[in-house]
């Protein structure tokens, strides 16, 4: 999913005050028509900086990375979930990435100055717009998540759109905000607080798509006994227009999980399979400590760019 440099924000220090960041979450990666119009909506808000826009043609996914004081970000959200639901109808959409919503994810990240609380209430004010303006159903998740109902991304994802289009949202479906039905084109939405999380991406030099199911289910055993893969969720994906395969993870731990570590495990696990790791691929901002102190090169991230360290956008001390 590279990022397009010329739909985002040139790199800037932002004015001072609270900031928030969110890696919205879009079910659009071929259309570049649709893409430049959700990502001009985002430009357009006075004060919101699209620091980053990554989209890929496999995944027909865009990830909007906007940064900004919270209300900033509200307008800058809501102003392109209008776009994507005009845009966008997943009935007839497809993609290797699971999917429930033409604006699938909102994530709300506290970035400076800003309280855990502040972000639980702006998610809750973007789901209230996200409802009552474009009619979509919302479900929270993560630090938003209603108590007794389920928090994690994959559970409330579970069976994608075309689970949810079968049957009224009742019960324990039931969104939390918005119509019990999904809406017929757009699906529904999931919205939350969260704290970082890094999208990383590994390309291997095979087709064999199970090879890299097999890294995944590899990924996902080990997060019991091996640290650095604590929160660790991985997927292994067959991305058509490379003929190639990827293992594609969130690392919703990143303090604990150096990128330079996880490459290594992973470079080593395909190695045992007989499989070289061409390169690694950063979605959306991620913190310098990531890094682990090395350079980009140290874990072949193709098409580094300084726009994705989130410090850079930071007034240095």
């Amino acid at each position: 999913m590279p990022s397009d440099p010329h739909l985002s924000t040139s790199l800037r220090e932002l004015p001072p005050g609270p900031t928030v960041l969110s890696a919205v979450n879009f079910s659009e990666g071929r259309r570049i028509d649709v893409i430049s119009a959700i990502a001009g909506a985002i430009r357009q808000v006075p004060g919101a900086y699209l620091a980053d826009c990554s989209y890929d043609v496999d995944h027909n996914r865009m990830v909007a990375s906007i940064l900004g004081p919270p209300e900033t970000v509200r307008k800058a959200i809501v102003s392109a979930a209008a776009v994507a639901v005009r845009e966008i109808d997943l009935r007839r959409h497809s993609g290797v990435h699971p999917r429930t919503g033409a604006i699938d994810v909102v994530p709300v990240v506290p970035i400076r100055e800003v309280e855990e609380a502040r972000c639980i209430e702006l998610s809750r004010e973007i789901a209230e717009d996200l409802s009552n303006d474009l009619s979509i159903p919302v479900y929270f998740y993560e630090l938003s998540a209603v108590t007794g109902r389920p928090s994690l991304l994959p559970e409330i994802r579970r069976g994608g759109f075309e689970e949810l289009s079968r049957s009224p949202l009742v019960c324990d479906r039931a969104p939390d905000l918005g119509p019990d039905r999904i809406h017929p084109s757009a699906g529904v939405a999931i919205v939350g607080a969260r704290n970082p999380l890094v999208a990383y991406n590994i390309l291997l030099d095979t087709p064999d798509v199970e090879v890299a199911r097999g890294i995944a289910r590899w990924i996902r055993a080990g997060r019991a006994h091996e640290p650095c893969l604590s929160g660790v969720r991985a997927l292994g994906l067959y991305l058509k227009s490379r003929n190639l395969a990827q293992v594609s993870m969130n690392l919703t731990q990143p303090s604990t999980a150096p990128l330079p570590s996880i490459f290594d495990l992973v470079r080593k696990e395909a190695g045992d399979r007989g499989v070289n790791v061409l390169e690694s691929e950063i979605v959306g901002l991620l913190p310098r400590f990531s890094l682990g102190a090395e350079p980009p090169e140290r874990i072949n991230w193709r098409d580094f760019r300084a726009e994705q360290i989130i410090e850079n956008w930071l007034p240095h001390p």
